[in-house]
């Protein structure tokens, strides 16, 4: 009889650990379906969609005169859905930034921003300014954020992404989906994001990019290539090699580009390692 009941009282702990781990998510709140949850996750701030004027940066941040500055940024009203996740200890921050990203750019998700640690500017002002979310305060040096924009016809919406490791090493990961209410137009990457994503997954893939070159496009590009002269990459694409020749017209060193053989309905530009 007593080893029954010690069983059921062991059963019975078990299951209210269990509970206990579910109910640690903030009441009311539930993950976002563009974005999958790493394992043993919690939820401890989220905020249900509501409509605003909401501004996201393109560039480091900083304060001038009591007013947050950036070179570049995206703004419009919509509605702004945010949650942010306290991740266990066996699984960084920058491993939550890396599988939500690739999460998103598997269905189509162009990037526009990507930053990190101390090229994003003072993390004060991303947690207190930007995000208005105290939770996220942390080292400079231990943050990175991420602007996407969904792929059509979600394209009026946008994904920011916002990792930070605090000082007393717990690790956070925020997420925004922002649905615009009028159409957000053209969005263009930065030329220093579109290095950081060919340096970090090894290829930029640019469907949209399918015709002749386009001189925005020409130059972003070639601006990205030439942050680091070190790198070859190779071209593919029906118009590689007339990309080749105005890359090399803006500066970009023929011994640095080769036109590739991938089969590509745009433009498909691969790190040569």
């Amino acid at each position: 009889m007593m080893k029954l009941s010690t069983a059921l009282a062991c059963a019975m702990g078990m299951a209210c650990s269990s509970s206990s781990l579910f109910a640690a998510d903030v009441p009311g709140s539930h993950d976002l379906a563009l974005v999958p949850r790493l394992a043993d996750a919690q939820i401890v701030d989220y905020r249900a969609p509501a409509e605003l004027e909401r501004i996201y940066p393109q560039s480091a941040i900083r304060k001038i005169s009591n007013r947050l500055r950036s070179d570049a940024q995206v703004s419009a009203r919509g509605q702004m859905t945010s949650v942010t996740y306290e991740l266990p200890p066996e699984h960084g921050a920058d491993e939550a930034f890396t599988a939500a990203r690739e999460a998103l750019q598997k269905q189509g998700a162009q990037l526009l921003f990507w930053c990190q640690a101390r090229d994003c500017g003072e993390n004060s002002l991303w947690a207190n300014e930007v995000f208005g979310n105290a939770t996220l305060s942390g080292a400079d040096d231990q943050q990175a954020y991420l602007l996407l924009r969904l792929a059509a016809p979600a394209d009026n919406s946008l994904v920011a992404l916002y990792s930070i490791t605090r000082g007393n090493r717990r690790a956070y990961l925020h997420v925004e989906q922002f649905a615009s209410a009028s159409p957000l137009g053209e969005l263009l990457p930065t030329s220093a994001t579109l290095l950081r994503e060919l340096r970090d997954t090894g290829k930029l893939d640019l469907p949209k990019l399918a015709g002749d070159p386009q001189a925005t496009w020409v130059t972003l590009i070639s601006r990205g290539l030439n942050l680091d002269t070190s790198l070859r990459v190779s071209l593919s694409g029906a118009s590689a090699e007339a990309w080749r020749q105005v890359l090399m017209a803006q500066g970009v060193r023929a011994a640095r580009l080769e036109v590739g053989n991938v089969n590509s309905s745009g433009l498909h530009i691969e790190l040569l390692r």
